[in-house]
């Protein structure tokens, strides 16, 4: 390798910044909220399964 060869970057990730607390706390959220929609969906399952 020469030592002119530069490392070539990504610009759509060079561009990107580190999440913000806000985008970080909007994640946990969403995710929170498709755990629990699964787990509500899952008990309706299994009580409709037990009548």
């Amino acid at each position: 390798m020469s030592a002119y060869m530069t490392r070539k970057t990504d610009p759509e990730t060079e561009k990107q910044d580190p999440p913000t607390r806000e985008d970080r706390l909007k994640a946990a959220l969403k995710a929170n909220l498709q755990r629990r929609k699964a787990q509500a969906r899952a008990r309706e399952a299994s009580e409709k399964n037990e009548d």
